[in-house]
């Protein structure tokens, strides 16, 4: 016999949805100081790359990211909170673990470029479950139209994620493999 694991789904109450909110602003403002401090580190690492296709997609990917900071500013807008930052330890390891490979990779090569690619979608894959994690409560509480713009960022950060692999599996790691 088999039995149904669906659960009765709970009246979320006005306390709930408070606590939800909560988390929500939470992890919009952990995003908030992470996409600003990426800004930064995205200029480092373009500065140290060996390829001028990594460097360009590095060099993009901080005009987006600059955007995504301006976009969360309008979301925090949409659901009537300040913008404002909390920092994000997840985001300062990753950004650490790139400046990390690039002091312990010999410049001018290939191989630096397979690390920073390799600490690019580290970055990329965490963005993408905040994210999307954060588009899904939006709907929760009722935001479309932040949601609608957190899934535009979360696009855009797939398409990067996507971008780095085709450097990588085009020709990236095939000459760092031969230096």
């Amino acid at each position: 016999m088999k039995t149904s694991k669906k659960k009765a789904q709970k009246q979320i109450t006005a306390s709930d949805s408070e606590k939800l909110k909560s988390l929500f602003v939470d992890g919009l403002q952990d995003l908030y100081w992470a996409e600003k401090n990426l800004s930064k580190a995205l200029v480092k690492m373009a500065k140290n790359t060996t390829s001028d296709e990594l460097k360009e997609a590095f060099e993009t990917h901080k005009k987006q990211t600059d955007g995504h900071v301006d976009r969360l500013e309008s979301i925090f807008e949409m659901v009537g909170e300040k913008a404002k930052t909390k920092k994000c330890a997840a985001m300062e390891g990753l950004i650490e673990e790139a400046n990390e490979i690039i002091e312990d990779t010999e410049s001018g090569t290939m191989v630096r470029d397979c690390g920073l690619i390799m600490a690019a979608q580290k970055v990329e894959h965490y963005e993408i479950a905040s994210y999307g994690t954060l588009r899904n409560i939006a709907r929760t509480l009722g935001h479309e139209d932040a949601a609608k713009q957190l899934q535009l960022t979360l696009d855009e950060e797939g398409d990067t994620d996507h971008l780095l692999t085709e450097l990588a599996e085009t020709y990236v790691n095939q000459q760092a493999g031969d230096e």
